[in-house]
């Protein structure tokens, strides 16, 4: 799906996406990826949803967003809280859905003005 883009800003903005893709600001990324509004994309290093562990998703820590949109793949799959203990414990809020609707409300919460990050997974 293409989406089109806002050029209101230089944010970080999602333009497109499919199966094993995703376009941050029209370049195309075939792997896993952190995104911020305001911050370089982030290679992800996890390439399927059994391999999630607490690190990957402490990764966002610092960046200190208000929530994270994790897009967990092509289906819904809720990860173990154990995995996002440490951004529960900043009060950073985790939302899961699949991996096209965690595309479309980054898009929206970002265009907000909301402190959003998206960890979007891309199956291998």
């Amino acid at each position: 799906m293409k989406l089109h883009q806002d050029s209101s800003g230089a944010l970080n903005t999602v333009t497109g996406y499919g199966a094993d893709y995703v376009e941050i600001n029209l370049v195309r990324h075939s792997g896993s990826i952190l995104v911020l509004p305001d911050a370089p994309v982030i290679a992800w290093p996890v390439s399927s949803f059994e391999q999630l562990s607490a690190e990957h998703f402490a990764m966002l820590i610092d960046a200190a967003p208000e929530v994270v949109v994790f897009g967990s793949g092509e289906r819904l799959r809720f990860p173990h809280p154990r995995l996002t203990a440490a951004l529960t414990a900043k009060r950073i809020g985790v939302e899961t859905m699949d991996f096209k609707a965690a595309c479309r409300t980054y898009n929206i919460l970002m265009a907000e003005g909301r402190k959003v990050a998206a960890a979007l997974l891309i199956e291998a």
